[in-house]
């Protein structure tokens, strides 16, 4: 079935690659369903078919991170978060399309290229995890790995009308890494098309590691308990647009709206919250991180001036911004940081979940590299209009972004929009909770899928 629904997808949507010989797919399958005639299970994933995202590491699958740099570089061993899926049982069929190095929330690159929306093949999937969630919304795979920096598994979730939860800073420990201790604003994590097999694949994912020294010490089979949970009470902050500091797209904002309305009737609180601080600060601070923990990813691939046409020009950029960075730029911005943390706990004293729409934009054009304005507002840097997403991240909490709805209006019609709920420190479980009521109440709405599938 898997093999078939990538045969009829895949060619169009380009959401996988790398994909593996299968002959030897068929034969590992055949190994797996063996076992279990012999009542011998590895685990939840038992002969799941699994394409893990093009930055992690699988033996002797490719890792080209997108870069024509890296194009022939095969993995000699399975990065942590891999290792765990195939001892519980998946078969890894290869890898799911992502932009170069990660960067940006388009998925298209000059290796393997473009990955197009699910619901229009015409518009962006988002990404850096824009190849999972086409997988997943065409149901080539039944669930996905990611990783998110700014977004990354949750602008594609949205933009593809599945789930994608960025777990707590350190619950998915990730190995190998180029730093332990101060590189923590990047997570792997689990995408699904219900909150269930979401929490399930965490469950494989999560836990302690000693090479990842900040991980949060709890099991994973935390997750695996039931999701049940009665919403009455529940109360959620609505952010928006942060006071009309964050340019939106028309409609983005009606659409989560309608998905507020349905968390109402389910019997939850929903009031506007305010986010404590000038988002402007947050910002700035926010640029000196990331520039300065994307930059040494990519110098290795400056170090040759040849090497240089064959990066993207928004990674040199980021590269060369770190170049100019120095100890108390960072001091300051990781103050910033931390006044933002604080603020936001405050928030919490009130509210059980905060809320934000998934993106400030409808799913663009496949052929365009990044938005350029929303609406009259110019955007200033190539990831600037993903600016919602990097609340969540930057206080290193859970958040997870769930089907909020379509548009209804003009050339954006019929496009998929998310709405982020961001839960209270290592709060992932109840986090899961209120997603998982939310789309029971909305089970008809979600489970829809997109043309042709």
């Amino acid at each position: 079935m898997t093999l078939q629904q990538i045969a009829l997808h895949n060619p169009q949507s380009n959401a996988l690659i790398s994909l593996a010989n299968e002959d030897e797919l068929l034969r590992q399958a055949d190994e797996r369903d063996a076992q279990l005639a012999g009542n011998a299970s590895m685990g939840w994933m038992h002969g799941m078919p699994q394409a893990m995202k093009d930055l992690s590491h699988v033996a002797g699958f490719r890792t080209s991170l997108g870069s024509p740099l890296m194009h022939n570089f095969v993995a000699p061993e399975d990065g942590l978060m891999s290792s765990r899926m195939k001892a519980s049982g998946c078969i890894v069929i290869g890898k799911t399309n992502t932009p170069e190095f990660g960067l940006g929330s388009h998925t298209f690159n000059e290796v393997f290229g473009a990955t197009r929306n699910a619901w229009n093949p015409s518009k962006t999937a988002g990404g850096s995890s824009g190849g999972a969630a086409v997988a997943l919304a065409q149901r080539m795979l039944p669930v996905a790995d990611g990783s998110d920096f700014m977004g990354s598994l949750r602008n594609p979730a949205g933009w593809n009308h599945i789930f994608g939860f960025r777990p707590s800073q350190g619950r998915v420990p990730m190995w190998p890494a180029q730093d332990v201790w101060i590189s923590q604003l990047a997570t792997e994590g689990p995408m699904g098309r219900s909150v269930k097999d979401v929490a399930m694949l965490l469950s494989v994912q999560a836990g302690y590691h000693p090479a990842s020294p900040l991980s949060i010490a709890q099991d994973g089979s935390a997750f695996t308990a039931a999701l049940d949970l009665n919403p009455t009470g529940q109360r959620i902050g609505w952010l928006g647009d942060l006071k009309g500091y964050l340019p939106m797209q028309n409609g983005v904002l009606d659409t989560c709206a309608k998905a507020l309305k349905s968390f109402e009737s389910m019997g939850c609180h929903v009031d506007t919250a305010e986010l404590g601080m000038d988002p402007a600060k947050v910002w700035e601070a926010w640029l000196v991180w990331r520039q300065a923990l994307v930059g040494p990813r990519v110098a290795p691939f400056m170090l040759k001036t040849e090497n240089h046409p064959q990066v993207k020009p928004e990674a040199r950029w980021e590269y060369e911004q770190s170049l100019r960075l120095t100890g108390a730029q960072l001091t300051a911005a990781s103050a910033t940081r931390s006044q933002l943390y604080q603020h936001l706990l405050k928030l919490f004293e009130r509210f059980d979940v905060l809320a934000l729409p998934a993106a400030q934009v409808w799913p663009f054009d496949v052929t365009e590299r990044w938005p350029s304005q929303i609406n009259d507002t110019p955007m200033d840097t190539y990831h600037r209009w993903m600016e919602v997403v990097l609340y969540a991240t930057f206080a290193g909490l859970p958040c997870i972004s769930i089907p909020a709805g379509f548009s209804h209006d003009g050339p954006t019609q019929g496009l998929p929009m998310g709405l982020q709920l961001i839960g209270k420190p290592q709060g992932d479980f109840a986090l899961l909770q209120l997603a998982h009521a939310y789309e029971q109440a909305n089970i008809e709405m979600i489970s829809l899928r997109p043309p042709g599938v």
